[in-house]
């Protein structure tokens, strides 16, 4: 099941939510500010201990302080015009996310609008991306989890309903 709703990713009640996370892991701007200012302290601890990620790699951390048990952390890709294989590394933030999920027996997963902040992809090829890459992923190996596209903006979240519904 895919669905895609509007509001704050850190109040959902769901097994893992995803942060849109720098290679430091430390925190930074954005959802991965608002992420570890939620789960507490505990939450930067424990990303200390894990060395960094790659973008479009993803590791994944106990949630503390939020609803969710769980936050997987992920690296989008800077948008450089397009032509340094920024789609597919957004495409494996999804993929490596969702796998990540599948391993830690997750059955709910909510994903922020990776990569369309300040990172500066276009956010219509974004929400194709994470739409396109999400179903295929969910055909071949877990149909059963159930993912939320946790949408900022009201113009995020018609897109991504439109994509969704399609």
């Amino acid at each position: 099941m895919i669905l895609a709703l509007q509001g704050d990713l850190t109040t959902l009640a769901v097994d893992a939510i995803v942060n849109a996370a720098n290679s430091s892991l430390l925190g930074g701007g954005g959802v991965d500010c608002a992420i570890h200012r939620q789960a507490g302290s505990q939450l930067l601890e424990e990303c200390r201990s894990l060395g960094g990620l790659k973008t479009g790699e993803a590791k994944i951390t106990r949630g503390y302080n939020l609803p969710a048990q769980h936050v997987i952390h992920t690296v989008g890709p800077i948008w450089q015009g397009g032509g340094h294989n920024e789609p597919e590394l957004l495409a494996n933030c999804y993929q490596n996310s969702l796998h990540l999920a599948t391993t830690h027996n997750i059955h709910s997963i909510a994903f922020p609008c990776i990569s369309t902040g300040i990172y500066g992809f276009p956010a219509e090829q974004a929400a194709k991306i994470a739409v396109q890459t999400t179903r295929a992923y969910l055909a071949k190996n877990e149909p059963g989890i159930k993912v939320i596209f946790c949408c900022f903006s009201t113009a995020d979240l018609a897109r991504y309903q439109q994509l969704i519904n399609h």
